[in-house]
């Protein structure tokens, strides 16, 4: 799996890099030090994951994240400094998938890229179907979609799904929106239920707080309150 560390310092590159390496020794690491390395990179080479600092030279890490979501299907992590709330809203509107801050400790780096784990070891077409949900949960995905989108037959993908990640397409689709809308309950206290249901891509709140509450044993709204006094 091929993954993308944008950066100005090097020494946070190496370190990045390092910890990375330690985990997963066959992931395939490239370094850029400013945006314009960093496209050339993703025009050269099939990137699946990158992590985009945000202050670097030039174009900053959201304008490059915003350049590489319109154009390529790539799973994105801002990495900062700083804790900064609109960084942060800017972050999700631009569908990036996490952000993490400086600087970088490394159980929070393994907790993240945990989920990547089994994907190292997943056909490039499946890799292909993950990339896609993991880049448009937010809107109306279907499985005929999706094949369309990686050039096989659909009866084809959804056996290949359930026999590759364990689980059928709608259920890791829905897994992967809940997951999503745990972290936003807890980031974003402002938004209200509805905003965040629709955001992850749920019909609607009812269906969304049914499957909430299957999953978690509460309510977004308990989860959130929780959550935020624990």
């Amino acid at each position: 799996m091929n993954i993308l560390l944008v950066d100005d310092e090097p020494l946070e590159l190496e370190q990045l890099e390092y910890l990375i390496l330690k985990k997963f020794p066959n992931w395939k690491i490239f370094k850029a030090q400013d945006a314009s390395i960093a496209l050339q990179i993703v025009k050269q080479h099939d990137i699946f994951l990158a992590f985009l600092d945000i202050q670097i030279p030039g174009k900053t890490g959201l304008e490059l994240a915003k350049e590489l979501s319109q154009s390529y299907t790539i799973d994105i992590i801002m990495v900062t400094a700083y804790q900064n709330f609109e960084y942060a809203q800017t972050s999700i509107r631009l569908g990036v998938v996490d952000y993490i801050t400086k600087p970088i400790i490394e159980d929070e780096l393994m907790a993240l890229l945990n989920r990547y784990e089994r994907i190292g070891r997943y056909s490039e077409q499946i890799v292909n179907a993950l990339k896609i949900i993991h880049q448009e949960y937010s809107e109306k995905l279907t499985l005929n979609y999706l094949a369309s989108k990686i050039h096989i037959n659909p009866a084809y993908l959804s056996r290949k799904f359930q026999e590759e990640v364990g689980m059928g397409f709608s259920e890791y689709l829905n897994d992967f929106r809940l997951k999503e809308a745990q972290k936003m309950l807890i980031e974003f206290p402002d938004l209200s239920i509805s905003t965040i249901s629709e955001r992850c891509g749920f019909n609607s709140q009812h269906y969304f707080s049914q499957i909430f509450r299957k999953m978690t044993g509460q309510s977004p709204r308990d989860y959130r309150l929780r959550e935020t006094f624990h």
